[in-house]
């Protein structure tokens, strides 16, 4: 391996530990408890190294969302993919969407509640959250209806439990409920 090849292999290991020690702050204290100062300490780099990495925390939340919108799509695609017909696949989507924004708090924030830098549906969508949006078409491709387009019934059903994931998530909707409620979303709206 050359010099290069080790000093790459470094920088990109070092961005997976600042990507990986603010995900982990965040989860456990909250975005704002995600500065630059509190990451260089947890691991143990000076701030300038950050810099060299990430331009602010902006970035860094931008990366958290990246990553986690590759988890969410992985996980939406192996539960679709376990479960038979239309109704129990996207019945499993919808779970799964619900129980990763659960879980992932911060992660979700980062992909859709903060700022991140990103740009969602345009040309120049970073690709993660591209495929995020495939996993979610994949299923509700078919389930749109006749003369539905599928990438606007996406759009709807995806408003539709990030409503559910917010709302729930800001203690206005019981989450014992969230059974009765995937069950409404899905019959009412996968007609397929």
């Amino acid at each position: 391996m050359s010099v290069q090849e080790r000093k790459q292999r470094e920088r990109a290991e070092r961005e997976r530990l600042i990507v990986a020690t603010a995900r982990e702050l965040a989860e456990q204290q909250g975005w704002d408890a995600v500065t630059t100062r509190r990451l260089a300490e947890r691991i143990e780099y000076s701030q300038p190294v950050l810099y060299s990495h990430f331009r602010g925390k902006r970035e860094i939340i931008g990366a958290v969302a990246l990553d986690g919108a590759a988890e969410m799509a992985a996980a939406l695609r192996a539960a679709t993919a376990a479960e038979d017909g239309p109704h129990a696949r996207v019945t499993a989507l919808a779970r799964t969407y619900l129980d990763f924004a659960a879980r992932n708090p911060a992660v979700y924030d980062a992909m859709f509640e903060l700022d991140g830098g990103l740009a969602f549906a345009h040309e120049d969508t970073p690709q993660p959250l591209k495929d995020g949006f495939a996993a979610l078409l994949e299923t509700l491709d078919q389930v749109a209806g006749d003369g539905v387009h599928p990438g606007l019934f996406t759009e709807v059903f995806w408003a539709a439990l990030h409503g559910l994931a917010t709302l729930t998530r800001a203690g206005r909707l019981p989450p014992e409920d969230t059974g009765t409620r995937v069950a409404l979303l899905v019959d009412r709206l996968a007609v397929a």
